[in-house]
């Protein structure tokens, strides 16, 4: 009996060893130097693609449309613990049906999207999407996977014009992984449900979208760079189908109508 305690005792004494042994190993001041450097690879980045985009669209200045969205996601984040400072909404005007995310927490919304979803939940399901995108991490690990670390880097400390409209293009018109898109799906319609904003939105905005008779079928970058539509359309209602959830929508009526309104008159390029 003792000799067995005893060699228990060496068993805990030698793990604890070898544990603190391999902890020791660990460049923990390198490790935080890579973490440091990679955030502000992804500021950089961030910088980068809004200067680029902002010279390619207007941007929206009008404080109606911009309260309204900030409201939109603010509510979102509240109701899911998401550091809404973390979120760096930008309007374009533009008429295509699209919303993207960008490094450094860039969420970016086309007036085409606000103008040609049919209620405000539909809006609120994309923007969820595209946090959800922020939230995992996806934008970076897209372009580490698709375009390499090293190749960011010299993005960012060049002057190759060239290479970040490339990056940009690869974010705005090209879809995440089918496993990205999944994971957005699902953290965009459990940001929803936690909002007390119906999913089902959602999943009906990706069905439309799929449709080849819709009326702005021609401005359907938001859909073609998400493939598989009607498919992620059926997971988000089964996925929710036994859940008891209320919808309200975040805007009041008279903001909603106020909005539409506003993207309607803009003069877009």
């Amino acid at each position: 009996m003792k000799n067995n305690i005893f060699l228990q005792g060496i068993v805990v004494v030698g793990s604890f060893l070898m544990g603190w042994f391999l902890l020791a190993q660990v460049d923990w001041l390198e490790l935080f130097k890579w973490e440091e450097s990679t955030d502000k690879l992804e500021e950089r980045l961030g910088e980068e693609l809004w200067e680029l985009y902002s010279r390619e669209s207007d941007e929206v200045t009008n404080d109606t449309l911009r309260t309204a969205m900030d409201s939109i996601i603010s509510v979102i984040c509240d109701a899911n613990a998401i550091d809404v400072d973390n979120i760096k909404l930008r309007i374009l005007k533009k008429d295509e049906v699209n919303a993207f995310a960008m490094p450094d927490g860039y969420l970016v919304l086309y007036t085409g999207l606000i103008k040609n979803v049919d209620k405000q939940e539909e809006l609120t399901g994309v923007i969820c999407h595209e946090i959800a995108h922020i939230q995992q991490n996806h934008v970076m690990k897209k372009l580490a996977k698709e375009v390499g670390i090293s190749v960011l880097v010299s993005l960012t400390t060049g002057s190759s014009g060239t290479g970040i409209a490339e990056v940009a293009k690869l974010l705005s018109s090209t879809a995440f992984d089918r496993d990205q898109e999944r994971e957005a799906d699902m953290k965009a319609a459990e940001y929803m449900k936690n909002a007390q904003v119906s999913p089902e939105h959602l999943a009906n905005f990706l069905y439309k979208m799929s449709l080849d008779d819709h009326e702005a079928v021609t401005y359907f970058t938001w859909i073609s760079s998400h493939p598989d539509s009607k498919e992620r359309s059926t997971a988000i209602v089964d996925n929710f189908r036994d859940d008891e959830i209320q919808n309200e929508p975040i805007l009041s009526e008279t903001s909603w109508e106020d909005v539409v309104t506003i993207v309607r008159h803009l003069d877009v390029r």
